[in-house]
């Protein structure tokens, strides 16, 4: 089955969405679905190249999406939200973490079994 996880809230925001959708996202893989994640407007502050010490949320999200990079899973990241959404504007997405378009995200939702907004 393949599955699309859409990521739209700031990472850290003081709940559990983000951190549940990754912990979804590791065991789809685990369970042998093709897995695919596009981050779109505040959440783009996940996939930045920056170091972010966020000492108020106890799970370390980045850590998380970079251990899913490397077991294989396919990252987008919306391109207009790169300049336009999270506080760190105009910085570089991380290395495993796609530049993409509405184009994009539109082909993965037509082409994916099951669609999570998250």
């Amino acid at each position: 089955m393949k599955v699309l996880l859409i990521f739209n809230k700031e990472p850290y925001d003081g709940t559990d969405v983000t951190w549940n959708g990754l912990r979804l996202a590791n065991q789809l893989h685990e369970d042998n679905h093709e897995v695919r994640i596009f981050i779109m407007n505040d959440a783009v502050d996940l996939v930045r190249d920056i170091n972010v010490d966020n000492q108020t949320y106890d799970q370390d999200l980045v850590s998380i999406l970079n251990n899913l990079i490397e077991k294989g899973v396919e990252i987008k990241a919306c391109g207009t939200c790169m300049s336009r959404c999270g506080i760190y504007k105009n910085k570089p997405y991380i290395l495993g973490v796609d530049k993409s378009t509405m184009k994009d995200l539109s082909n993965w939702v037509t082409s994916s079994d099951r669609v999570i907004n998250l």
